[in-house]
């Protein structure tokens, strides 16, 4: 069922694959979430200001882009949100520690992963949950989705509200030949649809059903959402020993 889906899926992106440069791109030709539909997802803020975004994998925990922390303290992490104009369901929690993966070189784009660990849980209700793991990698020709409050086209404005937009992970032979193997890894994945993620929107979860198997990392310094140059994302599933490793070290 699942690869009929994704061939049906497929089949309605190919007008967008072939006419794409007459159409811009990113968490563009996305739409607006449904309001708090993903109530996983939090906005990563510097003085109150949106900078990338997150997910929470835990109470206590947010998974993100390495490269989102530039080294320096005073992160906070904005929670159950939607509108971040607005604040009736959302609320702002301290960053107590930064951990960004160990082999992560600054400014760099490989083990681009980081856990934040809050000052205080998180209040688990319809509008602030987790999201699980995955157990396994993720194939090539599967339906995922992307969400954020990013730039909505590449010198465009960043959305107040949650966009999200469908795509399909491409193999990984196929990206390696795209981006370059000096680039592109074993443990990314890529991915590409009518739309995608754009700037503001790294850190941000690649959800596949329920789960979410990447973190948003980085694509073309030129447009946003290029077919050219898919976008990438960290592959959650080679970092677990290292994720449940350092959870369990916390606790």
């Amino acid at each position: 069922m699942m690869t009929i889906i994704s061939l049906l899926l497929l089949i309605s992106l190919l007008p967008n694959l072939i006419f794409t440069a007459r159409v811009k791109v990113g968490i563009v030709n996305g739409k607006e979430a449904k309001p708090h539909s993903r109530p996983y997802m939090v906005s990563l803020q510097f003085m109150g200001h949106h900078i990338c975004g997150g997910f929470l994998i835990s109470d206590e925990f947010v998974m993100t882009a390495a490269h989102c922390w530039k080294g320096y303290p005073g992160l906070t992490v904005v929670v159950g949100a939607h509108d971040l104009r607005k604040s009736k369901h959302s609320y702002r929690v301290e960053v107590k520690s930064y951990i960004p993966h160990p082999d992560y070189p600054l400014c760099s784009i490989r083990n681009d992963i980081m856990l934040l660990r809050l000052q205080e849980k998180v209040n688990i209700n319809r509008y602030v949950k987790w999201i699980s793991l995955p157990k396994k990698d993720v194939n090539g020709g599967t339906v995922c989705s992307v969400a954020g409050w990013g730039r909505l086209s590449m010198k465009g404005r960043t959305s107040s509200v949650l966009m999200e937009a469908n795509l399909i992970t491409i193999n990984n032979k196929v990206c390696k030949n795209r981006w370059g193997p000096k680039i592109f890894t074993s443990r990314m994945i890529c991915a590409y649809g009518c739309g995608g993620s754009c700037k503001g929107d790294s850190g941000g979860p690649l959800v596949c059903g329920d789960t979410a198997v990447g973190v948003t990392s980085f694509g073309s310094g030129i447009r946003c959402n290029s077919p050219d140059y898919p976008n990438v994302y960290t592959e959650i599933s080679a970092f677990l020993p290292w994720i449940h490793k350092t959870i369990k070290n916390t606790e």
